[in-house]
């Protein structure tokens, strides 16, 4: 395992517009006193902004000019602290939490770059008329709750989470009870013509192919490949086919085992993008049963296998897995959000000025960029530098958890070994972006029966109504004349490039990008789809915020690796290890992208701590 950490890790060799972002009046403008103060102004409340949000303009700058070599230094002292955490999403406020419980008096303060909590569990709201819908701008669900630890499930029990009640709060049938379902729009450079072809897996398989704009070869093996049981590694036995399947992209097993024609392999290139976070030719055969209620070709050649996929995919707030960040604040910050349960937290406005008050325990410093991290010289102490607004601050602590992105740490904390550093630095984290589209009503997907709507080409991959979701006060939109989230996912795809190189370059990209191209896009694939049923752009979209994530997911496809590893030589493994009375938790530590993965992994840094 030998990688070279260098900047371009993080920036792909780019000097993105690292200047003027990076003086005080960008904090202001986020509702901040002044930029000596530590608190937050009455009214003060990102999730309400639209625009360019998830990694906004003020949250990276620091962290890239850090990468570039800048340097921050203070010789004071601020504060002291039981436990500094380095990162304000799951994984760090479930540090908070852990620790609290364990040490009720302990003080604790929790670092943020971002002028939010949450991470990537981030909350969208939009306002319409006196009517407000919330969506989610990051991680969006409690995935396969059946397979979390029970330190997971009591966490979610004690924050207020009764999973039992998403089954009614999840209105499963209201989209398919109105005959919607999966849509295409064909692009032309790959079919000959942009075409929206509506009923997929509601329509015969015959006759969704007659309407696509397929060759009568791609249109014989798309049928084939819906409707044929046949195995096409016969006579291999069961653990063969896994051992090959899992090095084998599923496009590869389309176009060598199934042999079709290559227009089938285009329909399926980007089915998983906003899952996945690559195409399909980088994603393993043994991984495509499970998602999206499995992709055709597969299961009479792999035999389903027990354990996964079980669960339906209802463990949803309204705002996603925001939801879970605000209960777990509330817990430890009552004041700072009123309610008790976990309808009423939906609805509940976070008061931002008492998430960091001097007369408590527990702090939240949003728009606080931590530069260096270093044990103490006696080893007693970790002292936490960190860029609040034009000015440094040092805090000293007892312990520390660096719950931020991995690959950030080893610039953060240049005394590691380099064995640790390398192993931070291995998984180099997936860029996506989640746009949110508000519009006046949804009548032309309800016309055309679809609530999800693919596109094989294009800049989004898909156009997707909100999960259909009513908790408390929060009710779903129930008929096509109400307002509605649309969730748009872009991930950056390059054809002359693979795996990490591709990551690299997409986060530039889509820094770069400006908001009036996502919002063309928008336009133009929104129009693409729903403009035959009357879908005006100008007049029904609303408002509509880019949550942009250089980097996303965290990702472990061995197929994209090229290999395996023992639990011992995994490099996130060596890299989550202790440094003094530095300790790691951050989902990357399980080179995973879920909530179940940043809580674990949030409990065993505080297990480290303390037991």
């Amino acid at each position: 395992m030998k990688k070279e950490i260098t900047r371009r890790d993080f920036l792909n060799g780019a000097r993105v517009a690292i200047g003027a972002t990076l003086l005080s009046p960008w904090i202001t403008s986020c509702g901040v006193k002044d930029p000596y103060s530590f608190g937050l102004e009455k009214g003060y409340y990102p999730p309400a902004k639209t625009g360019l949000r998830g990694s906004h303009d003020g949250s990276w700058e620091i962290m890239h000019a850090r990468i570039l070599g800048g340097e921050w230094n203070t010789n004071t002292i601020d504060d002291e602290y039981d436990l500094v955490i380095v990162g304000g999403g799951i994984s760090g406020l479930s540090s908070a939490y852990f620790y609290h419980k364990k040490n009720p008096r302990a003080k604790i303060l929790i670092l943020d770059n971002h002028d939010d909590f949450g991470g990537h569990a981030k909350r969208n709201e939009f306002k319409h008329g006196d009517d407000v819908r919330v969506t989610y701008g990051g991680t969006e669900a409690i995935d396969t709750p059946s397979s979390y630890a029970a330190e997971a499930l009591d966490l979610l029990k004690d924050i207020g989470i009764d999973l039992e009640k998403f089954y009614d709060a999840f209105q499963q049938d209201l989209y398919s009870s109105r005959g919607m379902g999966v849509s295409i729009v064909f692009d032309a450079e790959n079919f000959g013509e942009t075409k929206h072809v509506t009923g997929y897996g509601k329509k015969s398989w015959e006759e969704f192919a007659e309407e696509a704009p397929l060759t009568e070869q791609a249109r014989a093996d798309f049928i084939r490949v819906q409707t044929a049981q046949v195995d096409y590694m016969e006579g291999t036995t069961v653990e063969e086919k896994f051992k090959v399947l899992s090095k084998t992209g599923y496009s590869s097993f389309l176009r060598d085992y199934v042999k079709v024609d290559e227009q089938v392999i285009k329909i399926y290139q980007n089915w998983g993008m906003s899952f996945w976070g690559v195409d399909m030719e980088e994603v393993p055969t043994t991984s495509v049963q499970y998602y999206d209620g499995g992709i055709p070709g597969v299961d009479y050649t792999l035999p389903l296998r027990s354990g996964r996929g079980d669960d339906p995919y209802i463990f949803h707030f309204p705002d996603g897995n925001a939801s879970i960040a605000r209960l777990l604040v509330r817990k430890m910050i009552p004041e700072a959000i009123s309610g008790t349960t976990m309808e009423d937290v939906v609805t509940a406005r976070t008061d931002y000025s008492k998430i960091d008050r001097k007369s408590q325990n527990i702090n939240i410093r949003l728009n606080s960029t931590v530069v260096h991290v270093t044990n103490t010289e006696d080893g007693a102490n970790v002292d936490v530098t960190y860029v609040r607004g034009d000015k440094t601050h040092k805090v000293r602590s007892k312990k520390c958890i660096m719950a931020c992105y991995n690959s950030a740490i080893p610039y953060l904390c240049p005394e590691m070994p380099a064995i640790q550093k390398e192993g931070l630095a291995f998984n180099v984290k997936v860029p996506l972006v989640y746009t949110k589209v508000l519009i006046n009503n949804w009548k032309a997907f309800d016309e055309l029966k679809t609530s999800f709507v693919y596109f094989t080409g294009g800049f989004y991959k898909q156009a997707e109504l909100a999960y259909p979701v009513s908790l408390g006060d929060y009710k779903c939109a129930q008929t096509p004349d109400e307002p509605m989230v649309v969730h748009m996912c872009h991930v950056p795809l390059f054809t002359d490039i693979t795996g990490p190189e591709q990551w690299r370059a997409g986060r530039e990209q889509i820094l770069t990008t400006t908001f009036e191209v996502y919002e063309s896009h928008v336009r133009e694939q929104l129009t693409q789809a729903l403009g035959s049923a009357g879908f005006d752009a100008d007049r029904d979209i609303e408002a509509i915020t880019v949550n942009r994530w250089p980097h996303g997911y965290a990702y472990s496809n061995g197929l994209t690796w090229g290999e395996h590893f023992a639990e011992e030589d995994k490099p996130w493994v060596i890299g989550r290890q202790p440094f003094g009375n530095i300790h790691i938790a951050n989902s990357d530590s399980d080179a995973s992208s879920t909530t179940k993965a940043a809580i674990m992994q949030a409990h065993r840094a505080v297990s480290e701590i303390t037991d």
